[in-house]
Order: structure tokens, then C-alpha cells, then sequence
């Protein structure tokens, strides 16, 4: 690899645990802590435990491999570089395709938490204030990687401290009713209610994946990279059971999961229920930088994987090209912020949730997967950790709806014959 088409380490460790944060706490935690409640009720707290486990089983393994092979590409280069071709392409080709749904989401988001602020019910402005959020932060990263890192650090502080009033002002309420709102604690068909909700709410997790899929720019690769990793989940874990625990405290579970599917802002209404002036906007403008800061950093995350994809050529070359002082994948910026901003003009977000929960736990058993064939002598941590997570994450993946996984399991083969013809033409030529 040459130097000129290498990217630069600019990212420390506090920019790589506001990286890791930037891109977990967002629509994960302002939506789909809601959806699994309104899956698994009052034990949804089970299932925000379980996903966390899973998640710093695959987040160990990710950081082991990022090590190892610090690279951007994340899964993508784990897989070429310890399995084979194939499985690498379907790691980056799931990455890219779950992802890119998931920016659209967290735009799309952003426009209804803005539209909810300004009491506007015009549905028809929802598209456009989307795609206006995408142009503007896809501009942002290209700016420049130490840019974008301000300006997520903001986005960062914003949302944490709309989170934190959340739990403090919400936490004497439900001591106050003594955890009334938690009974029954299971629902019907308990085992199958707690997967699903699991599943879904693992995919809350998963940007702490883009500390390793930014690798390559990250300062001093082996000790930055774990020591980040770690410290993101376990802030988030810590966030993620508190603020459920004070969203059900306050409106109970069932209000809670029905909010969530009527007007996806649970805990918005959560706590207008304070009896604070305000409360509810600032959790609104919590919401609102925390989908931006998501969209922020996939669109970050998302053009280093179609960059790395692209220096393979199982993407077209043009990709792979660097630009400006800061050597910043420009053109790969540009393609995965249009092809966010196509996928806002679906403007559904029902499915997406589900189809992100089935791709990404299928590209993190494949991070598992690479990280059992890491050479002993650059192990960091035991094998044993690696098959947790590998036989969790294909286990998971198949709670979700079955005609998800179906659709899933389809554009897996339509990517493999992608990268098949793809690199067939390119050797004909």
C-alpha cells in the first residue's frame, strides 16, 4: 500500500471514545429502546444486559482485530486479511447496506424530533428537511477528518447531557411509585419476546464499530482502539438500562413501546410527564443532535468501508481516491452521502430497524468469525470470547421477522455476484 493512498492517524483517545459514542447514542437510544419495549415490556431490561454482553464480546474481538490490522474497512479487511475473499465482500457489502439505511433513518429522525419542536404537523417537510441534513454534514466530513471531530464532540456533549437530565429528573418519580410501572415484569411467550428484543436492540450498540472501521487514522492503533471500545459500551450500557428503567418507571412499558410505534419520540413524551417546563424540548434538541451525530459519523464510517472496498476493486476504483491536504476519500464521501440522501426519499422507517438488526449481526459474526484466526502471538484476548460472540451473533440474527432475514439472506447472494462479475469484467479488461 503507498503512501499516497494512505490515510493519516489524527484521532487520540478522547476523540475515539466520542467517535464510538457519537455513533451508539442516537436513534438507538431515543427509538429503539421503545420499539423492544413495546416487543418484551418491562424485561426489555434483560434484553438491553444481553445485547450489551453480546456487544462487548464482538466489540473485544473488533478491537483485537483492529490491533492486529489497523486498517479502514473494518470487518471488510478482517475478513480478506484472516478468511477469504468472499466473506470479506459480505462483510462490507452487509456494512454498506445496513448502514446506509440506518443514516437515512437517523435523517429522517432528525426531521420529525424538528418538525415535533416546531409544532408542525406538515408531513411533506419531512423528506426535504432530511436530505437538507444529509448535504450540509456530508459537507462537514468533507472538511476534513479533524472537522468532523469537533463538530461530533459537540454533538456529542449535547446529547449526553439531555440524556443525563432525563434520568435525574425522571429517577425520583419512579422511586416515588416504587417501581409500580414494572409488573408483570415478563409478557406472553417471555424466551421468544426477550430474543427479539435483544436483536433489536444490539443494533443500538454497534457504533462502536466505527472506532475500528476508522483504524487507519487512529494515534497509536493497539492501545487506542480497546481501551476506547471499552469505555464507550460501558458508558453506554450504564445509559441505555438507566434510561429505561425511567421511561417505564414513568409511563409504563406498554405506553412506552405504543408512543414509540405512533410517534417515535418516547422519550420525549416520557417526560412531559415531569412536570418540568421545557423538559420535553430538551430532550427533543437531545434527540435531534444525537440523529445528526449518528448520521455524522456514518457518513464517515460508510465512505472508509466503499474506500477500502474500492483500493480492493470489488467497488470501481474512482472510490479509492484521496483528496486535498488532509488525504480525506472525497469521492467516497460523496457517492455514500447521495445514496443516503436517495434512501430518505423512501421516507419509511418501519422496516429498517429490523433489516439494520439482521445485516449488522451478521457482519459482526463475521468480525468473530476473523478474529479466531488471529495468530497467537498477536492474541489480546481469549478464543473463547470470540466464539460467544460468533455463535450469538448468527443465533440473533434470526429472531428478527422472517421475512427480514429472507430479504437479507437474498442480497447476500445478489452482492457475492456483484463482486463476482465485477472483478470477472475487471480481468477481462
Amino acid at each position: 500500500m503507498s503512501s499516497t493512498n494512505t490515510l493519516k492517524r489524527q484521532i487520540g483517545l478522547v476523540g475515539a471514545i466520542a467517535l464510538g459514542l457519537g455513533s451508539i447514542i442516537g436513534t438507538g437510544v431515543f427509538v429503539s429502546i421503545g420499539i423492544a419495549t413495546g416487543v418484551a415490556g418491562s424485561s426489555v431490561i434483560i434484553a438491553i444486559a444481553l445485547a450489551a454482553g453480546v456487544a462487548i464480546c464482538n466489540g473485544l474481538n473488533s478491537a483485537q482485530l483492529a490491533a492486529s490490522h489497523p486498517v479502514s474497512g473494518g470487518s471488510y479487511e478482517y475478513g480478506y486479511r484472516y478468511l477469504n475473499p468472499q466473506l470479506g465482500f459480505t462483510a462490507g457489502w452487509m456494512f454498506l447496506l445496513a448502514k446506509s439505511a440506518s443514516a437515512a433513518t437517523a435523517a429522517l429522525g432528525f426531521a420529525g424530533y424538528l418538525l415535533n419542536v416546531l409544532g408542525s404537523e406538515n408531513g411533506a417537510l419531512l423528506v426535504p428537511i432530511a436530505f437538507s441534513a444529509i448535504v450540509i454534514l456530508t459537507l462537514v466530513v468533507l472538511g476534513g477528518i479533524r472537522r468532523s471531530n469537533v463538530v461530533n464532540m459537540v454533538i456529542v456533549t449535547i446529547t449526553l447531557l439531555s440524556l443525563l437530565f432525563f434520568v435525574l429528573a425522571g429517577f425520583p418519580i419512579v422511586l416515588s411509585t416504587r417501581f409500580a410501572n414494572f409488573t408483570p415484569f415478563f409478557p406472553d411467550q417471555p424466551i421468544q419476546a426477550i430474543l427479539q428484543a435483544t436483536a433489536l436492540i444490539f443494533v443500538a450498540y454497534t457504533g462502536y464499530g466505527r472506532i475500528a472501521t476508522m483504524g487507519e487514522e487512529v494515534q497509536d492503533p493497539q492501545r487506542t482502539i480497546p481501551r476506547a471500545m471499552i469505555v464507550t459500551l460501558g458508558i453506554t450500557m450504564l445509559l441505555y438500562l438507566s434510561v429505561a428503567v425511567v421511561g417505564i418507571g414513568v409511563i409504563d412499558a406498554e405506553v412506552l413501546g405504543n408512543v414509540t410505534n405512533r410517534q417515535v419520540a418516547p422519550l420525549e413524551i416520557a417526560a412531559r410527564s415531569f412536570g418540568i417546563p421545557g423538559g420535553n424540548l430538551v430532550l427533543a434538541v437531545g434527540a435531534m443532535t444525537a440523529t445528526l451525530g449518528v448520521l455524522l459519523n456514518l457518513i464517515l464510517g460508510l465512505s472508509r468501508v466503499l474506500f477500502a472496498m474500492g483500493r480492493r476493486r470489488d467497488m470501481p476504483g474512482i472510490v479509492a481516491r484521496l483528496s486535498g491536504s488532509e488525504a480525506s476519500p472525497n469521492i467516497a464521501i460523496v457517492v455514500m452521502g447521495s445514496a443516503i440522501a436517495l434512501l430518505v426519499f423512501i421516507g419509511d422507517v418501519r422496516v429498517t430497524w429490523s433489516f439494520s438488526a439482521f445485516s449488522v449481526l451478521v457482519y459482526y459474526a463475521i468480525t468473530n468469525f476473523a478474529a479466531l484466526r488471529v495468530p497467537k502471538r498477536d492474541r489480546l484476548y481469549p478464543k473463547w470470547i470470540a466464539w460467544i460472540g460468533l455463535f450469538a451473533c448468527l443465533f440473533l440474527a434470526f429472531w428478527v421477522e422472517q421475512q427480514v432475514w429472507i430479504i437479507g439472506l437474498g442480497l447476500i447472494v445478489v452482492g457475492l455476484l456483484w463482486q463476482a462479475l465485477f472483478r470477472q469484467s475487471n480481468q477481462v479488461t
